[in-house]
This record gives structure tokens, C-alpha cells and sequence, in this order.
């Protein structure tokens, strides 16, 4: 799902005269990032290294925007490279878990698994704060291990492989919510796009390391693909989502995202024969709810929570 967003502060809701193109350019976003995984399967070089790809063709891109808005690299505190670096560590680990499990489950579930780190964020800020959820929040997250219990389920009896591929994006989706974790160490002190900027840097070098050591194929003959990838996840479906963050109001957000996974099972279909029974669209339901449910119990969530936890 898979954005790349950085942790915000919470906001007092939606704005007072939201731009008027900006509920276009959220349902653009999650089109355009719910082709992330798309993207991934087409691309003539192994998973791992496509991750590797889509950041490094946009990291340009962001660093050009940090150093355009005035930020230099200097001044940051120990902390906070330590920060940025475990950051882009959990984001390559992230992405590399991800990709490897898109390529062998359902699409549909891998971006539900993949937004996972909406519901995982939360309960880390319960654990770090020492607090208890409240019914709305505990009620949620029982819900979405249920239907994750369900989807997981199905795809075990379907085929062992499918199974796997839950399983890694399910993990993707915890190692998304540490690099939120750490990237909130480093928004402390940092503007959103130097942290994002600096973040994605630093995951390159893993993520080609990971690439290097699972022996995939690394330098590709179709670049198209991989610039896609990169224009798509990384740079277009990142700023509209950003753009309709600041404008619109986390329910409104929250139902949005909702196209994702409809878009990708549209596609995983149409595609790739991926056909969705019953027990599937129960689960998957499920899960889609539980994501709408925290997203809109904004009072609790609002301070632990980072808007823009999607990924494509």
C-alpha cells in the first residue's frame, strides 16, 4: 500500500474550505497506488530489486525537493541519524517482505496486508504510552484479525504458497509500523520531506544488498516498468495522497482507501484469474472496516496514529 508517508502531527480534522480538486486527487492516488503491486509483478527483475529500483529513481526526485526548500543535512543530532538510518533499514526490510509476497498471493490481499500498519501503529502507541484501547480501537482490532485470520485461512487451504505470500505482506505491514516508530523519532526535529528524503536514501543500500544476496536479477531490460513503479507508488501516488491529507478528513481518507484493495482485486481478476469467494470478501470486508473504524475514531487515535499509512 505502498506508500512511503511520513509521520504527521494530528490535525484538528478536516479543513474549514478543503481545496476543490482535492477529493479528485485522492481518488487518483489510490488508483495510482493500488497498481503498485501491478507494477512489481511486471517487472523483468526480481522482487527485491524492484524495490530497489522504485527508490532509487525517485530518491532524486525527493532530495531535489529537500534541498529546493532550504534544509541542509546539518545541525541533526546523533539521535536522529540514528533514526533516520533504523528507519531505512525497517523500510527496505518492509518493502523487500512486501514485494516477495506480492508476487506470490492474491493482490487484493497484499494491499489489505500491506495497510496493516494503520492497525499495528496504534497498538505500539498503546504499548509505548502504557494505555489501554478504547472499545472502539479494541473492537477494530479484533475485527481485523479476524478477517486476517479468515483471508489467511482460505489461501492456507488453497495453496501452501499463497499462504506464504499472506505472511510476508502481513510482516511487510509490522516492519512498516517500526519505521513509523523511528521516522517519529526524526519528525521531532525534521520537515516531512528531508525526514521522507533522507529515510528513502537510506534504504537503497540495503535493499540492493537483500536483492544481491537472494541472487536476483538486478539491472533490468525493461525500464519502462520499473519508472512506472517509481512515477506511480513513489512519487505522483505519494504527492496527491499527501496533498489530500492536508485537505479532506481522516473518514473521508479512511473510505478512500477502501478503492485500493477494490481496484486491485478488479485488476487481480481481469489480469490473473484471481478470483475471490465468499469467505474472502467476508474476510477482506473485515479487515477493510477495521481500517475505516480507526480511522475515524479520531479522539483516540489522533496521537498515535501517522496519517497517510498507505502503501503501493
Amino acid at each position: 500500500m505502498h506508500q512511503q508517508a511520513e509521520p504527521r502531527k494530528a490535525s484538528t480534522g478536516k479543513s474549514v474550505a478543503a481545496h476543490p480538486l482535492a477529493f479528485a486527487a485522492l481518488v487518483a492516488a489510490n488508483v495510482l497506488l493500488a497498481f503498485g503491486p501491478v507494477f512489481v509483478r511486471m517487472t523483468d527483475v526480481g522482487p527485491v530489486a524492484a524495490g530497489f529500483w522504485r527508490i532509487a529513481l525517485a530518491a532524486p526526485i525527493l532530495l531535489a525537493a529537500a534541498l529546493g526548500s532550504g534544509w541542509r543535512p546539518a545541525g541533526l543530532s546523533r539521535g536522529v541519524w540514528v533514526a533516520l538510518a533504523v528507519g531505512g533499514l525497517c523500510f527496505a526490510l518492509d518493502l523487500a517482505s512486501w514485494h516477495l509476497g506480492i508476487r506470490k498471493t492474491l493482490l487484493a490481499n497484499a494491499t489489505l496486508f500491506g495497510n496493516s500498519a494503520t492497525l499495528f501503529f496504534p497498538v505500539y502507541g498503546f504499548l509505548n504510552a502504557r494505555a489501554w484501547p478504547s472499545r472502539t480501537q479494541g473492537f477494530a482490532l479484533l475485527l481485523a484479525l479476524l478477517g486476517a485470520g479468515m483471508l489467511m485461512g482460505r489461501s492456507f487451504q488453497m495453496r501452501a504458497d499463497q499462504f506464504y505470500g499472506d505472511l510476508l505482506c502481513l510482516t511487510a505491514g509490522i516492519l512498516y509500523t517500526v519505521y513509523f516508530a523511528a521516522m517519529a523519532k526524526a519528525r521531532d526535529t525534521m520537515a516531512p520531506v528531508p525526514a521522507l528524503a533522507m529515510s528513502t536514501l537510506a534504504s537503497l543500500l540495503p535493499l540492493l544488498i537483500f536483492a544481491w544476496a537472494l541472487g536476483e536479477k538486478i539491472m533490468p531490460t525493461d525500464w519502462w516498468t520499473l519508472i512506472g513503479l517509481a512515477l506511480a507508488s513513489q512519487v505522483f501516488g505519494q504527492g496527491l495522497m499527501t496533498f489530500a491529507l492536508g485537505q479532506l478528513s481522516p473518514m473521508v481518507i479512511g473510505i478512500g482507501l477502501l478503492t485500493q484493495p477494490v481496484i486491485a482485486a478488479t485488476v487481480g481478476w481481469i489480469w490473473y484469474n484471481e478470483r475471490l469467494d465468499g469467505w474472502d470478501l467476508l474476510g477482506a470486508g473485515a479487515v477493510a472496516v477495521a481500517l475505516v473504524i480507526v480511522r475515524r475514531d479520531r479522539k483516540d487515535i489522533a496521537p498515535l496514529a501517522p496519517e497517510g499509512t498507505v502503501k503501493a
